[in-house]
């Protein structure tokens, strides 16, 4: 199954490692030197042009959505209650 991120972006949802409240991720110091890393290694993919509200970070790539966290969540949940 596939996973809507925004702006037309769709990622598998087995790839998804995680997803991330933008504001509450971006505190760490750690978090904001990892998204430059994967931003100097090419793997920041922003479906958004605007301020971007999450974080998903999938085996291969480091996606930012305009979408909220809680939004994302249940689309995959929403799924499984079918």
């Amino acid at each position: 199954m596939y996973i809507h991120l925004g702006n037309k972006k769709n990622i598998r949802e087995k790839d998804i490692v995680g997803i991330f409240d933008m504001d509450n991720a971006t505190i760490s110091k750690e978090t904001r030197k990892f998204l430059n890393n994967a931003q100097k290694e090419g793997k920041l993919i922003t479906t958004v042009d605007e301020i971007p509200k999450s974080i998903i970070l999938t085996k291969d790539n480091v996606y930012m959505s305009q979408l909220a966290p809680k939004s994302l969540y249940g689309r995959l949940t929403e799924k499984d209650i079918r």
